[in-house]
């Protein structure tokens, strides 16, 4: 899988990190941790499910480069809609101007949004850039929307323990992450945290299902504390992915649902990272049956092509805005809201799921990544082997046996884990004492031999 390096290359990509630590500031990283603690990676290109580095190395990308990737790297239709799409209309205004991308990629969005029986669909569209801004956008709007109806009581939200919602203030205050959220805790909002109903927490001989019920009781007391108070509940369906994989029965949905419509808050689905496909449908609520008020969607919105989100709601929700003041009007904007080269990647990704009927491919895929990370499950530091769709995740145990917030115990253990996966020709940026697969769809046999090989060496080798 991997490819020596000549001795031009290896210095080549040297010259390259030097020139990139004497200016850049990279994401969610230690910079002092740069150069040697944690290797940095110049890439050149993508192919597939492989990314080739300066030095000529190959890196299986079994992270989906941050949970975007769909298809694969360079995906050739999706580039082809880029490349057409930039010949005529790069980018325009959206306040008071339309264009074709936009219009078309809201009709099919609400074509394939989650639907709930007797509910009436969601409706429209409004475009951010990123997740985070979706995010702010929703709670934003959930606010609002209840003021202009005149309830101006409902100023609070309900967020679920170990969730993670984004960077930016809005965002970050709905997440219950110490390690994001601690030094930035006297400029956020302060949430109502309600117990995360994830089945790794369940008691003994008490079923996923039993859990999330129990849990779901324990919401219902929250909202039962604050009548009138609570704009909305958010909450990630299914998986909390940055939470270190924890996942849920979809009961919990069903029953938080229940409870939002009975308080007269909205439910906001923070589909971000689950949307399109990972769960195993192609949105998570649809396992449910449930749709909410507030679907937040990005990451893989284009197949991993650019950035863009869309937040959708329901027609009630955007009557609530119509009226001559424009104090009732919803001024929130982004500079590249509906950008139309964004949309046109989404158009083609959205596309590729009929043209090679992505979910029923993902479900032998799925079954496959199981089959070859089972015998890790009899591992003695392996403490939880868990799937949803395309997700699977290796909860590995703490120096002490025990296990905790996974982004709060990794010590030293997830980042050798890293350094071993990537020596060996394989992206894992474990989330603490996570280890997790998340590859884009078009992963094959070969490469997931790969992948469960060089796993099962990590942990053998770092949690000995």
């Amino acid at each position: 899988m991997e490819t020596n390096p000549t001795a031009a290359a290896t210095a080549a990509a040297r010259a390259w990190r030097d020139r990139d630590l004497a200016v850049l500031w990279h994401p969610c990283t230690q910079m002092k941790e740069h150069p040697d603690a944690l290797p940095l990676v110049p890439i050149r290109r993508g192919r597939g499910a492989w990314l080739e580095g300066v030095d000529g190395k190959r890196y299986l990308d079994a992270v989906s480069s941050w949970w975007t990737n769909l298809f694969g790297h360079a995906e050739p239709r999706i580039a082809e809609a880029v490349a057409a799409q930039a010949r005529e209309l790069e980018h325009v205004i959206f306040a008071g101007f339309s264009h074709e991308p936009g219009l078309r990629l809201a009709e099919a969005l609400l074509a394939v949004a989650p639907r709930q029986a007797g509910r009436p669909p969601l409706a429209r569209v409004f475009y951010a850039d990123n997740g985070s801004a979706a995010i702010e956008v929703a709670l934003k709007m959930s606010f609002h929307c209840h003021r202009n109806r005149g309830d101006d009581r409902r100023t609070r939200f309900v967020a679920l323990g170990n969730s993670y919602h984004g960077e930016t203030l809005g965002a970050l205050s709905m997440g219950d992450i110490p390690l994001y959220r601690r030094v930035y805790a006297p400029l956020l909002l302060q949430p109502l945290f309600a117990p995360s109903p994830d089945a790794f927490e369940a008691e003994p001989g008490e079923s996923a299902e039993a859990c999330a019920l129990r849990r779901a009781e324990e919401l219902r007391a929250i909202f039962e504390a604050h009548p009138g108070e609570i704009s909305a509940l958010i909450l990630e369906p299914l998986v909390q992915c940055a939470g270190g994989m924890r996942m849920h029965h979809p009961a919990y949905l069903r029953r938080a649902r229940e409870i939002c419509d009975v308080h007269g808050a909205h439910l906001i689905a923070d589909e971000i990272a689950v949307g399109f496909g990972r769960t195993g449908t192609l949105f998570a609520c649809e396992q449910a049956g449930i749709a909410p008020d507030f679907l937040c969607l990005s990451k893989g919105l284009t197949g991993g092509f650019m950035p863009l989100s869309a937040v959708l709601t329901t027609q009630a929700v955007y009557e609530a805005f119509l009226d001559d003041s424009r104090e009732r009007a919803f001024l929130h904007s982004h500079s590249y809201s509906g950008n139309p080269l964004a949309c046109a990647a989404a158009l083609a990704s959205l596309a590729i799921f009929a043209e090679d009927d992505v979910l029923a491919r993902n479900r032998v895929t799925a079954a496959r990544m199981a089959e070859l990370a089972a015998p890790l499950a009899e591992h003695p530091c392996v403490a939880d082997l868990r799937q949803t769709g395309m997700i699977l995740a290796i909860e590995t145990r703490a120096a002490s046996g025990e296990h905790g917030t996974a982004v709060e115990i990794a010590g030293g253990a997830g980042l050798r884990a890293y350094r071993h996966a990537i020596s060996r020709g394989v992206v894992l940026r474990p989330l603490g004492d996570v280890l997790y697969w998340m590859p884009p769809y078009c992963v094959g046999e070969e490469e997931l031999l790969h992948l469960a090989e060089v796993t099962t060496s990590a942990i053998a080798e770092v949690w000995r």
